[in-house]
């Protein structure tokens, strides 16, 4: 058994038939390199049926604590049936992106089972040219980023022949999952320990009240914040540099920070590597800098069209991963995030890249300044017994009108492999990361780096939104228009 953290909680917490916990990937395949020039969810079992000991997220299912006095724990799934996780389906003629796009948006938007362990994967035939789509979702209370990557990993090899996998070790059947009064017993005798878990977080906590988002709002958070860390460094030189001191932008509201419905808009596309790299080698910044501009520049676009460019910077949550080296493999979540005022306010696109430039140095240096397990830390606060209900609160007041955002959108940037990937020999054309919208916060972009390309995909709410695409169309002509300017 593994308990969840009070941060993987929080992923299960939001849910609400609205919010939705899970991020989930769209893999697009050419099958002519696979044994018989197919790709299929037989195929998919076999693989998965192969590899599944090094997959234990996927054979976990929640064990709930009675009376919510304590955070789930994971146990293994004694009755798992890989059949009831991979299913098949096919898109009607002419199987083009918008067509899988709409059902992706569809298989996004439904909840996972908590009687099974939290994953599904579709298969999705009658893409154009002969292409196979592969749809994965897994609940972000088991893996977040990294992990995610190192599981599918698992699923891909270096060529169509595959490689040796370790056999399993022979551990015979998993253990008869624990009853509800050994679950009890369980919630009694961890009570002692979420009161040392608070306090040994409480100085930590306190010390960056004003770098844990919303809170930095809370009248007097900054000031305790800022009066904790100079007692704390009471004859040594601060370790910030003055960076925390800073005032963070307010962000405005937008179209996309109201309560989210409980359907979802998808588009996808692809932008050049190479000429991504080409602009950060001719103005000195880096990839995601370039990337962070693009983003602004479409979404400026986009709010322009509408009559809605606000007069300040949007503030982009840009996730961070914190897992060390040690910790690879541990599954569940060791993230945090960044606050960035994007400029969406600057018209001139080398400007904006300066500007994005700058702004990402001086979030990357208040993100160094603080404990590494602050989101954790901070989510340690909530008793388990109303941690769902305080968590949905908390969104629901960040997407009313009469609150200050906490972000406008979610931007991250995740890098992946380098050279051509297979799995079950078929060739990995895309790798398209679909992540997730909640109240307060209806937009998330997210690229994925494959080979000399950038993978982008957008999710937004149906009701903010209804129409994702003219924001992928804005990020292409977003990079022609920067590309041409730092040429």
């Amino acid at each position: 058994m593994r308990q969840l953290t009070s941060l993987d909680a929080q992923f299960l917490a939001i849910e609400n038939g609205r919010n939705l916990g899970h991020v989930s990937g769209l893999s697009i395949y050419d099958p002519s390199t696979a044994p018989d020039g197919v790709l299929t969810a037989d195929r998919m079992c076999a693989v998965l049926t192969e590899r599944l000991h090094l997959l234990p997220p996927f054979r976990w299912r929640l064990a709930e604590v009675p009376l919510g006095l304590d955070h789930p724990y994971w146990v293994e799934d004694p009755e798992f049936d890989i059949e009831y996780h991979v299913r098949e389906l096919a898109l009607p003629r002419p199987g083009d992106e918008r067509q899988l796009a709409e059902q992706v948006a569809r298989l996004h938007s439904r909840q996972l089972d908590r009687a099974h362990p939290l994953w599904e994967l579709y298969v999705i035939q009658g893409l154009s040219d002969g292409r196979v789509g592969i749809f994965t979702k897994i609940h972000h209370a088991a893996v977040d980023g990294v992990s995610g990557a190192e599981i599918l990993s698992v699923l891909q090899d270096p060529s169509p022949e595959g490689r040796e996998i370790p056999p399993a070790p022979p551990n015979g059947l998993p253990p008869a999952p624990p009853g509800q009064l050994e679950m009890l017993q369980r919630g009694i005798l961890g009570i002692p320990r979420q009161q040392l878990r608070m306090l040994n977080a409480l100085p930590r906590t306190v010390a960056h009240l004003d770098a844990i988002p919303g809170v930095q709002d809370i009248p007097g958070a900054p000031t305790l914040a800022k009066i904790t860390r100079r007692l704390g460094r009471l004859g040594r030189p601060p370790r910030d540099g003055g960076m925390l001191e800073l005032p963070r932008s307010k962000p405005p509201r937008t179209v996309f920070n109201g309560p989210v419905s409980a359907h979802r808009r998808v588009a996808f596309g692809t932008l050049s590597l190479t000429t991504v790299k080409e602009i950060k080698n001719a103005t000195g910044t880096t990839v995601n800098d370039v990337v962070v501009t693009v983003c602004a520049a479409a979404l400026r676009t986009f709010l322009e069209q509408r009559g809605e460019l606000p007069d300040v910077p949007l503030v982009a949550m840009i996730p961070v991963s914190v897992r060390t080296a040690e910790e690879r493999g541990t599954f569940g979540n060791r993230v945090s995030t960044m606050a960035v005022a994007i400029p969406t306010d600057v018209a001139d696109p080398l400007q904006r890249l300066r500007d994005a430039h700058e702004a990402m140095r001086s979030a990357k240096e208040r993100h160094r300044a603080v404990p590494a397990s602050l989101m954790q830390d901070a989510t340690r606060f909530v008793p388990p017994a109303i941690h769902a209900r305080a968590s949905r609160v908390t969104l629901r007041l960040s997407a009313r009108n009469v609150a200050t955002p906490v972000f406008n959108v979610v931007i991250s940037n995740v890098p992946g492999s380098p050279t051509p990937l297979y799995c079950a020999g078929a060739r990995l054309l895309a790798n398209y990361p679909v992540s997730a919208v909640t109240d307060g916060m209806g937009l998330n972009i997210t690229v994925l780096s494959y080979e000399d390309r950038l993978d982008f995909a957008i999710v937004t709410d149906r009701e903010q939104v209804p129409d994702a695409w003219p924001l992928m169309d804005a990020l292409s002509n977003a990079l022609e228009e920067l590309s041409a300017c730092a040429s």
